[in-house]
């Protein structure tokens, strides 16, 4: 961290919402920008300049959601680092430049996060913000059982027998759409689709390979086999 950054202190919420964000922006700018404006929208928000100070506010303040200027520090959560206790599963949304192409919004989902958003449009990314807080504190539960697994959509957790199992927010999302019809084969266009928002066709990405995989061995690891099923040039479906 060059010896001129300042130290990133929470910035007073003022409004209903108590939940924390971790602002993560090199550009100076634009990070005094989206505080102001996320303090104005009721957060409370820790500001950090470089991904090493945003990693260290992760562990210790624990924020609801971390929104982060490049994919490194995505990947970085998403993977953990020996010695250091920050949740992984926390939902992230990377910024992306005004002008950037499907291939850089596939790239930033690919390393993790839970959304992509223009870093000039505020408007668009308080949204996401809201939607992706929102959902851990839904009503009424939605429970789906299939198989092994039971997906309760208002927790936004998926359990095998009565044992939680962690998963990231696209694994999550990954999950529900399969347990939606457990048996029929969902196309990765379907899936890019409905899961990740991304539309282009021609887009090659193993967003959803990768994914897949990650679910696949954690529910293997709670106890629940033959589920998250390749069907080779086809798709995915949740079970047998």
């Amino acid at each position: 961290m060059p010896s001129g950054a300042a130290r990133a202190e929470p910035l007073a919420s003022t409004g209903m919402s108590t939940s924390a964000v971790l602002l993560a922006e090199h550009e100076t700018g634009s990070r005094e920008l989206l505080q102001q404006n996320l303090r104005e929208d009721g957060f409370t928000v820790f500001g950090a300049a470089w991904t090493s100070r945003a990693l260290d506010l992760a562990e210790r303040v624990s924020p609801d959601l971390v929104i982060a200027g490049e994919t490194d520090l995505c990947r970085r959560l998403r993977a953990g680092e020996p010695g250091r206790t920050w949740d992984r599963n926390v939902p992230v949304i990377v910024l992306t430049e005004p002008d950037a192409d499907a291939a850089a919004r596939v790239r930033a989902l690919e390393s993790g996060a839970d959304d992509v958003v223009p870093r000039d449009v505020y408007l668009e990314l308080l949204a996401r913000v809201r939607a992706l807080l929102r959902r851990a504190v839904l009503g009424q539960a939605d429970v789906v059982d299939a198989g092994p697994l039971t997906v309760d959509h208002r927790a936004r957790q998926v359990r095998v027998g009565n044992a939680a199992v962690r998963l990231a927010g696209r694994e999550f999302e990954l999950a529900a759409k399969l347990a939606s019809d457990p048996r029929r084969v969902f196309t990765k266009a379907e899936l890019l689709r409905d899961v990740w928002g991304i539309r282009s066709a021609g887009i090659r990405t193993r967003t959803v390979d990768s994914h897949a995989s990650r679910l696949r061995r954690k529910l293997e690891a709670a106890g629940a086999e033959n589920v998250v099923v390749n069907e080779w040039g086809r798709g995915y479906r949740l079970l047998l």
